[in-house]
């Protein structure tokens, strides 16, 4: 077993997942704005290190993916975030890519940057405590999309990220993310996802990065948001071990899904049946940004001195996606 393994591991056995709070200043002013919130860097690092401190980060979370300005900031409790986290048994990690822009000669898509100068930041991340990072590649579907050009580009970025980041000692999630937005089928879905998993792992090989040293965080096969042909959980389940089965080497020690846009209650229950269904080697987890936070976000806006019942609120969050992880989730312990 390598010393990246070991980090996976840690990570994602016995049922725990990733909190994804990497959302840049960005979003997390979105996100506040949708509660009536000031999205100042006290209130957003307020916010975060109730979670951080909660009781859950010790049972259910066993990484957090932390944003630049988050990783750099001091807790209330005097230690550094990184430490915060670390002090619940947690790996702190970091996302190191710099957003997805257009991509040239297909402008409707994305390619995400970040390559330039990324081994000297890896170094100061490793530095300040970082021990995984994420990068994210974002991909349409539609008649013309994903592209060549896409799935090739972004395969090629996310190669050469994770190779640099093992390089550094630090694990890399892999994240090819295939939008939900269109009116795409689940067995469209299906097809280009694997699609695009078949060459990111093509270039992973082909840049030498070690497969048992890596996280992969997919989105799973869903129908699009807008198609009128909708699948059940148990469909999502099927066809999401189909295509993880016939497009991930054995060497990948575990995914840990996205959320994606699905509320809580659609991705905890999707992740439950596909580990109930699990025919695979794989540790099937969760690394959930808005179907973690956005239950406690609403409870903490009301009163954002009110630390126990936004704690409360997230503990029940984390202990359901760690359930589900187990494939021991049922609906009715939700209102518990």
């Amino acid at each position: 077993m390598t010393e990246l393994n070991k980090i996976v591991l840690k990570i994602i056995s016995n049922g725990k997942g990733i909190l994804a709070a990497d959302e840049s200043n960005g979003t997390m002013t979105k996100r506040l704005g949708t509660v009536n919130v000031n999205s100042t860097p006290e209130n957003r690092l307020l916010f975060r290190e109730i979670l951080f401190s909660s009781e859950c980060m010790q049972d259910c979370i066993g990484g957090v993916i932390l944003y630049d300005e988050t990783i750099k900031q001091i807790s209330s409790f005097g230690k550094s975030i990184p430490d915060l986290i670390s002090s619940s048994g947690a790996v702190p990690g970091i996302k190191v890519d710099t957003g997805a822009k257009d991509l040239a000669n297909s402008s409707d898509e994305k390619i995400t940057e970040g390559l330039d100068g990324l081994r000297d930041r890896l170094k100061k991340y490793y530095e300040l405590g970082a021990r995984f990072t994420k990068w994210r590649g974002v991909y349409s579907i539609s008649n013309k999309y994903p592209s060549r050009l896409a799935i090739r580009s972004n395969a090629h970025a996310l190669a050469r990220y994770s190779a640099l980041v093992q390089e550094s000692g630090m694990v890399p999630i892999v994240e090819p993310e295939l939008l939900m937005d269109g009116e795409h089928s689940a067995d469209v879905c299906l097809s280009k996802t694997s699609e695009v998993i078949k060459k990111c792992f093509e270039e992973l090989i082909l840049h030498k990065v070690d497969l048992s040293g890596i996280i992969l965080k997919p989105n799973m096969i869903l129908a699009g948001n807008q198609s009128k042909e909708k699948i059940t959980s148990e469909e999502v389940s099927k066809k999401t071990l189909e295509c993880l089965n016939n497009s991930v080497p054995s060497e990948v020690p575990g995914i840990a899904f996205l959320s994606g846009g699905q509320s809580d209650l659609e991705a905890t229950e999707n992740l439950n049946l596909i580990n109930i269904n699990n025919n695979t080697n794989f540790i099937m987890t969760y690394s959930f940004g808005r179907a973690l936070q956005q239950s406690p976000l609403k409870v903490w806006s009301k009163n954002l001195k009110d630390k126990e019942i936004t704690q409360k609120t997230f503990n029940h969050r984390a202990k359901m996606c760690t359930l589900a992880a187990q494939g021991k989730w049922v609906r009715e312990l939700e209102s518990k």
